[in-house]
């Protein structure tokens, strides 16, 4: 905040020259200013009285607080986003992100959610592969322990037959828990503590990522995105936000689940609602378009993998049951 100060010159005026309330005698008829060159200014003390009860009743200016700055500084983006001037937007918004009194370092927050998340990823492919070892050597016990060696005495077998039918049991049953466990669990997301000022930051944030996709920055926009999600997580519009980003770089699997959260969080807003169904159509288009590629990528695998023995495809009939969905698939040899 620009602060005003008084400049002081020395034209015509000695900044050191004697201050004297003896003109004349008499201490109430004023005081007297020598000024360079000899001549003198009387100050008229009814004058004096008067300038001084006046600045009694002045206000000191108001200080502005650093949310206050940030603030203005946001406005400030927002009239050049809406003239369209989207660099000059950009740098007033990030003028407001820095001003902002919430303590988060943008870099540093991205770097702590990704080093998180790796370290996620990698508990969970060691936990597949303690679970997959585990299984391993609970089969390899049971089928030790299910061998007959003709040596033991026939109460013995009988014993360890029961024992191996109960261990079985007991196998199978951990089998069943484990495989109704086998239902991949959601990794843990990266969360931020509460902050004061945090959905305020959140907001120029946003409102950054909005000029980062005018200027085709996308990459900027996500990130900015991601960091007002961290600071808000049920902040519509940053859903809206980096679904826009996403749509963009063709990510329209990751762009339809944010246009849906954001629809969560604003179930009323009609526009949040079209572009669900606009996205939703597009992503079903998407997959329909993948399904069809990877088809014909595995007929072209089978055939040429048929043509050693003179046959392809097309020599194979699949009809699909309407009543059961599954298909029937019958031979024809003489089919090209």
């Amino acid at each position: 905040m620009a602060s005003s100060s008084t400049k002081f010159t020395s034209e015509g005026f000695d900044l050191d020259a004697a201050v004297s309330s003896e003109c004349n005698g008499n201490a109430d008829d004023g005081d007297v200013i020598y000024e360079i060159g000899g001549g003198a200014t009387m100050d008229d003390p009814a004058t004096a009285k008067e300038e001084e009860h006046e600045h009694e009743h002045e206000e000191e200016p108001a200080v502005q607080s650093p949310m206050d700055i940030a603030e203005e500084w946001k406005q400030k983006g927002n009239v050049e986003f809406k003239k369209q001037n989207y660099d000059g937007a950009y740098d007033l918004y990030t003028k407001s992100i820095e001003v902002c009194p919430c303590p988060v370092n943008i870099e540093d927050v991205v770097r702590q959610r990704d080093e998180f998340d790796e370290q996620e990823r990698d508990k969970a492919r060691q936990r597949m592969e303690e679970d997959t070892n585990k299984q391993r050597n609970r089969r390899r016990e049971s089928s030790n322990n299910s061998i007959d060696t003709g040596n033991d005495k026939k109460e013995d077998n009988d014993s360890s037959s029961r024992n191996t039918t109960t261990a079985t049991s007991d196998d199978d049953d951990n089998d069943n828990n484990n495989n109704a466990k086998k239902r991949p669990e959601p990794l843990p997301t990266f969360v931020l503590p509460t902050y004061m000022y945090g959905d305020k930051l959140a907001i120029f944030l946003n409102n950054r990522a909005a000029a980062s996709i005018q200027l085709e920055r996308y990459e900027e926009a996500i990130q900015d995105a991601d960091v007002a999600l961290l600071l808000n997580p049920k902040y519509a519009k940053g859903y809206v936000r980096r679904s826009s980003a996403y749509e963009k770089t063709e990510r329209t699997e990751e762009a339809l689940h944010d246009i849906k959260r954001a629809l969560q969080y604003d179930p009323h807003n009609a526009t949040i609602r079209k572009n669900v169904q606009r996205l939703q159509k597009i992503e079903e288009e998407r997959m329909e378009k993948l399904k069809t590629e990877t088809m014909g990528k595995l007929k072209d695998l089978g055939n040429s993998l048929l043509g050693n023995f003179g046959l392809s495809l097309d020599n194979f009939n699949a009809v699909q049951d309407p009543n059961t969905g599954s298909y029937s698939i019958s031979f024809d040899q003489n089919k090209k």
